[in-house]
């Protein structure tokens, strides 16, 4: 099994769920925020214990249980059991209950790594004994699919169900099995881009508590630490935003427009889509042209735009260049040090002009395209396989082949640089 993150299930005394599953995209607002905290405690505090930083809505799956607390009390105190959304289906499959690293670690508020238990959070939330006891790896057998899944699905009596892994940790694993110990940091690019750096030790640089990075847990229990922003939203908003403003599909730019866009210096596109789900918290998506700012909300009714996004050549130049720019500023965060490789896999793959800058940005770094088009199910895969043959995913690194395509940066855009400081002076002075 694998799923999406910061998602719990409340599981009640027969078995089933005994209140909603929420959507943790959901922001039920500024007081439900502070009156988290008022309860679990000082965010900078928790981020060094629980490696869990600041994110908007319910995006930490303890506000998601304290959502469920205020929202649905009854239901909630009929919990009996608490899941985290990969094994609550292994539950359902098997009768057996089970948490493993990748998911209770991610960005959850829910375990302390300096302790090496569920938190304090867990247990102010009256959740912690609900949680099952024992962390386990996610190759290991959770169980047996039970009788009725059998008759149901056809499925053999004897087909055993893993632990479960959270879906970024399983994109990570193949590369894991076939770096052979080398430095990289993983580009995982879809809705989010999730920019993972496998670590041996626990613990952040100064400077880092209160900014968007964090830290996951590899299948193999080892911290990685992480940052994200949500890329793949940013793309596809402004992507429609562009074909409405100038009525024509827009299509992959060319070095020239970049070459403008940076010697201009006066066109920007700036996010978030959404607000604190990235690396420039409170910071509104917007763009802006020769100092006026237009709000993507008029943007999208209709109402206000500026010229540059009537042309789809610039308009996506300005996008893929904010992209790198977000991009460069998690790799930053998540540690990426000089000579380590940066592989590229997921829907960014296919954005020849955001992989090229992105190169070209990166002079001290190799950038490379996966061929893995599906690597989360691979690496949950690779943890069925390891399962059944009891072993573990590192030694089934022989047995498959990830090409790495090197990128050529892109040419002629040595004013990039002088373009980011003005795209990162912008959008601080909002944020101040």
């Amino acid at each position: 099994m694998t799923a999406h993150g910061a998602t719990v299930v409340c599981v009640g005394p027969d078995g089933k769920p005994c209140a909603p599953c929420v959507l943790y995209t959901h922001e039920p607002g500024p007081k439900f925020q502070d009156r988290f905290y008022g309860m679990a405690g000082d965010p900078g505090e928790l981020q060094a214990v629980t490696g869990t930083p600041v994110l908007s809505a319910l995006i930490n799956a303890g506000k998601g249980l304290f959502f469920l607390r205020e929202r649905f009390p009854e239901e909630f105190a009929r919990t009996r059991r608490v899941l985290t959304l990969p094994q609550y289906w292994g539950f359902r499959l098997t009768g057996e209950a089970g948490v493993e690293g990748t998911y209770i670690a991610n960005h959850s508020y829910l375990w302390d790594w300096t302790r090496e238990r569920y938190s304090s959070v867990a247990e102010k939330l009256g959740v912690a004994d609900k949680l099952p006891a024992r962390l386990r790896k996610s190759w290991d057998v959770l169980g047996w699919i039970t009788p009725e899944v059998a008759e149901r699905t056809g499925l053999k009596p004897d087909t055993l169900v893993t632990m479960g892994i959270h879906d970024s940790n399983a994109s990570l694993l193949p590369h894991l099995a076939a770096s052979a110990g080398k430095d990289f940091v993983l580009n995982s690019t879809g809705t989010w881009c999730v920019l993972m750096h496998p670590q041996e030790t626990y613990g952040f640089e100064p400077g880092e508590i209160g900014k968007v990075v964090f830290f996951n847990r590899s299948a193999y229990l080892k911290p990685v630490k992480t940052a994200i922003f949500l890329g793949g939203r940013e793309y596809e908003a402004w992507s429609a935003s562009i074909g409405r403003v100038s009525g024509k599909e827009p299509v992959d730019s060319d070095p020239a427009a970049f070459q403008e866009l940076f010697g201009r210096r006066s066109r920007f596109i700036l996010p978030e889509i959404v607000p604190g789900s990235g690396q420039f918290p409170g910071s509104l998506a917007r763009a802006m042209e020769d100092g006026r700012t237009y709000d993507i909300r008029d943007i999208e009714a209709g109402t206000a735009a500026p010229d540059f996004l009537r042309n789809p050549r610039e308009a996506l130049a300005a996008l893929d260049a904010s992209l790198v720019i977000q991009t460069q500023v998690a790799l930053e965060r998540a540690g990426l040090k000089s000579g380590a490789a940066v592989y590229t896999e997921g829907g960014f793959r296919r954005n020849r002009s955001y992989n090229a800058l992105l190169a070209a940005a990166l002079p001290n770094n190799p950038v490379y395209l996966t061929d893995i088009s599906e690597a989360t199910a691979f690496g949950a895969a690779m943890t069925a396989v390891a399962a059944l043959e009891g072993t573990d995913p590192s030694s089934l690194g022989s047995r498959f082949t990830v090409e790495y395509q090197r990128v050529d940066p892109m040419a002629g855009v040595g004013e990039f640089g002088a373009y980011r400081e003005s795209w990162m002076g912008l959008v601080n002075a909002a944020r101040r």
